[in-house]
């Protein structure tokens, strides 16, 4: 199977902070299967570190409000370009990232209140008909995870 993970699950340390995020059950149920990691942020040419950014009135903004819009978009259409070219079977992304929050997002306001939401790529993925899980989807018990995977994989 093919799997685009963000980079950070898989210990690169790519966060604005330059900081990773690291899940060793991801890392483990990712195991023994092709594995693609982008961070689409840093694709599109953001450094690390980076100031902290979130999606205001529908565009990336910086924590200071500067505009980085272009940036973040070109590493998203960067990494779906990716994941169409690899044809992947399940993407894997960071809870509640601007670029890759699955199911919420932070509100734009730099002040840690989340709503429901999608980030950029994981919209991205979903309306090109990728299967895409948030990490906090995949429970931290891999035995678990596998035998859940399995039984969406016969459906």
């Amino acid at each position: 199977m093919k799997i685009l993970v963000s980079a950070c699950l898989m210990g690169t340390n790519c966060k604005y902070d330059g900081k990773n995020n690291f899940r060793q059950h991801i890392a483990d149920f990712v195991k023994g299967h092709n594995v693609i990691q982008v961070c689409p942020e840093v694709m599109g040419g953001r450094s690390i570190p980076r100031l902290a950014i979130e999606i205001k009135n529908g565009r990336f903004v910086d924590i200071n409000g500067q505009d980085v819009d272009d940036e973040v978009r070109t590493g998203v259409q960067m990494a779906l370009e990716i994941a169409k070219k690899e044809r992947i079977d399940l993407a894997i992304l960071k809870s509640r990232s601007p670029t890759c929050g699955v199911h919420q997002i932070y509100d734009g306001s730099f002040s840690g209140k989340l709503i429901d939401g999608q980030g950029a790529l994981a919209q991205a993925l979903a309306e090109n008909g990728f299967r895409v899980l948030d990490a906090e989807d995949i429970p931290e018990n891999q035995n678990d995870a596998l035998k859940n995977e399995a039984s969406r994989e016969k459906k």
